[in-house]
């Protein structure tokens, strides 16, 4: 292959990637979006009023700044810019998995991906049991979690990419001679 063609197989990988994962992002806030809308447009009372605010400032906190802006965003640009610079046959097919961590990548990432899916399946099954307005505040909690991940994958994938530098290591296990990160 030469390297026109390497570089148009790392573009395609990495728009792919990107494109994949956001749009894996934006379904769910959409869904769960309506879904917390209808469950609260019915009315809350005082306690539920202040139960939603808390909830949604802790998960504005834990899910998107501290999960997403400082740990799974960073990594997942990083894992889409070591696409574009190393694009490969099954990481560019199913490059939104690979940004995630799913396959090929090191142990904590690939636990991460595992494991908070599987956490992320329990969770829906078990708030299926949950009443309304309850669950719509737990929806709207998510929302608002996943919408700064989504906003600061984007944030991070344009820094990435304007700077040319990993923001944090790609975590792939083939990638000790990748270039150097740039903290």
């Amino acid at each position: 292959m030469t390297s026109s063609n390497d570089n148009f197989a790392g573009r395609l990988c990495a728009v792919w990637a990107v494109v994949g994962f956001s749009w894996i992002l934006l379904d769910a806030i959409i869904r769960l979006g309506i879904l917390a809308w209808r469950g609260l447009s019915s009315g809350l009372e005082p306690m539920q009023w202040l139960a939603l605010v808390l909830f949604v400032a802790f998960m504005a906190y834990s899910e998107g700044y501290r999960g997403f802006q400082t740990m799974f965003s960073p990594r997942t640009a990083a894992r889409a810019f070591y696409l574009f610079n190393h694009p490969s046959l099954w990481s560019g097919l199913l490059a939104p998995l690979f940004c995630m961590g799913f396959f090929r990548a090191t142990r904590r990432p690939f636990l991460v991906a595992w494991v908070g899916t599987a956490m992320i399946v329990a969770l829906i099954i078990s708030l299926r049991f949950v009443p309304q307005p309850w669950r719509s505040i737990v929806d709207a909690g998510v929302v608002v979690g996943l919408t700064w991940g989504l906003m600061s994958f984007l944030a991070c994938v344009i820094s990435t990419f304007k700077s040319g530098q990993y923001p944090v290591a790609p975590e792939v296990p083939d990638a000790a001679e990748a270039e150097a990160v740039k903290v």
